[in-house]
């Protein structure tokens, strides 16, 4: 594994707020404040065993604001984008003989406020954004009309997810809650069942119980709407077995301080964690899984969180680190740290598992490149056909007791309500491109391995550590096989 940042101006110097490799291609495409989508081609390292280079493409240029999110549909024959002001454009793939070029395929008109994250539904058919004005929007891309917008959330919507089986999607927002919405088909006369997302869960404390006596106090499982980032970008594990939350900030003891955590909700329970993932330094903002399965490694080792017939690798970013796990191993099989002096926004992985990209703030991207069969040899999955029988791990520690609301509708406000009477300041009503600017360029307090980048400065080396945890980790209930 090599990995560095690229000294190159990507966006004129200006952020770079968001990444997507295309899914066939494997075309990196980068977004940011300078209001441009670029395509760039990767060259592999390997052979001169160097870094890996980019070789800039082409430019997608319609967008009037800083452009916060890009999404490839799995086709790969479109592309989303989601920007200030609410402007939502999805873009179509015009394939020729000598080149390939993207055009403004629909306008989606609804947002009042800033696009933050988007996630395409397993058929390119549809697809959710959240947004700063406090809602999701489920679109009909073929129609480009809105098919249902989910607007219980109290401030910014900051990350969806959308389940590879299309039963679920799932948002987190700055009000310190994640929803977890279940499809319950409504009758449609003429062309049968009609798609409809009703709130399942409602996740947003944890029971704990006082060491002085049987008395519980409840803490919130998330950090509220001061944590340095527009992005809380979670995601579901390519064969649907589980859901990754990310902006976690879990007590052990009521007493005790808040440890940065990322949850992992298992399907077979999506109403409580399943475990979590504790040690980061810094509030974890981005997690983003690999597309490829990889077979068991065949390790003995009881301490595995995960028991499953294959191995899954994700990445998880904080505002300052990145951290690489699979499900086989307790902690991360490599950490990557001091790569860039502002907040890390966006990770992606290729579509063959050969490189991990990473935007950020100060206006660079960074690379890592995988040699062949470094994660593991691949394996195909058929996603949803069979149940797989795992046995779950024994218990280290008791689980954590969630409080939990089961919404039948989306025209029940209880939940709100609650969350409102508990909000002791209030909430901006709007942000400016200015006041992003200001929150999201707070210090991170960033390992620097060199100087600030300049002109002819070489690529930062990436640093590979073997992690240390200073928290134990708190073991759950394993995500299991998936339902078809």
């Amino acid at each position: 594994m090599k990995g560095g940042t690229i000294q190159i101006s990507w966006h004129d110097g200006k952020p770079v707020l968001t990444l997507d490799f295309h899914p066939i291609s494997g075309l990196l495409a980068t977004a940011g404040a300078d209001y441009d989508i670029k395509l760039w081609l990767l060259n592999s390292g390997q052979a001169e065993k160097k870094l890996p280079s980019v070789s800039y493409q082409s430019s997608l240029t319609y967008h009037g604001c800083a452009v916060n999110t890009i999404r490839f549909s799995r086709s790969g024959e479109l592309l989303a984008s989601g920007a200030d002001g609410g402007e939502l454009i999805i873009w179509k793939l015009h394939p020729s003989e000598t080149n390939q070029s993207w055009k403004v395929h629909k306008s989606l008109s609804f947002h009042r406020k800033d696009v933050l994250d988007l996630q395409w539904s397993p058929d390119d058919a549809f697809l959710i954004s959240g947004s700063v004005d406090n809602s999701c929007i489920i679109w009909d891309v073929n129609k480009g009309s809105v098919h249902q917008i989910l607007d219980a959330h109290c401030h910014y919507v900051q990350g969806v997810a959308w389940d590879p089986l299309s039963k679920y999607v799932a948002s987190l927002s700055s009000d310190r809650t994640c929803r977890i919405y279940v499809n319950k088909p409504q009758a449609k006369s003429k062309s049968g069942e009609k798609m409809n997302y009703v709130c399942q869960h409602v996740i947003t404390k944890a029971d704990q119980q006082r060491g002085d006596d049987t008395k519980t106090v409840k803490t919130h499982l998330f950090h509220d709407e001061t944590l340095p980032s527009f992005f809380r970008r979670l995601s579901w594990s390519p064969d649907g077995s589980f859901l990754l939350i990310p902006s976690g900030s879990f007590k052990i003891s009521p007493t005790s301080e808040a440890v940065n955590a990322t949850y992992v909700f298992s399907r077979k329970d999506l109403s409580r964690p399943a475990l979590q993932l504790p040690g980061a330094n810094k509030p974890v903002v981005v997690v983003r899984f690999c597309p490829v399965i990889f077979k068991l490694r065949g390790s003995s080792s009881e301490e595995g969180f995960f028991k499953l017939p294959y191995r899954i690798v994700f990445a998880i970013a904080t505002l300052n680190s990145v951290y690489i796990y699979d499900t086989e191993c307790v902690a991360p099989i490599a950490v990557l740290a001091g790569l860039h002096y502002a907040a890390i926004t966006d990770i992606t992985w290729s579509p063959t598992a050969s490189y991990l990209a990473l935007s950020s703030q100060d206006g660079y991207c960074t690379l890592v490149e995988f040699e062949d069969n470094e994660l593991g040899e691949p394996v195909s999955i058929s996603v949803g056909k069979k149940p797989v029988d795992c046995e779950e791990r024994k218990h280290l520690e008791k689980p954590v007791e969630l409080m939990t609301e089961a919404i039948p509708d989306e025209t029940s406000k209880q939940a709100e309500s609650e969350q409102d009477r508990e909000k002791q300041q209030p909430m901006p009503s709007k942000v400016t491109s200015e006041e992003k600017k200001q929150v999201m360029e707070k210090p991170n307090e960033v390992v620097m391995t060199e100087t600030r980048p300049g002109a002819e400065k070489q690529p930062l080396q990436s640093k590979v550590n073997t992690p240390v945890s200073n928290k134990p980790a708190r073991k759950r209930i394993t995500p299991m096989a998936i339902d078809p």
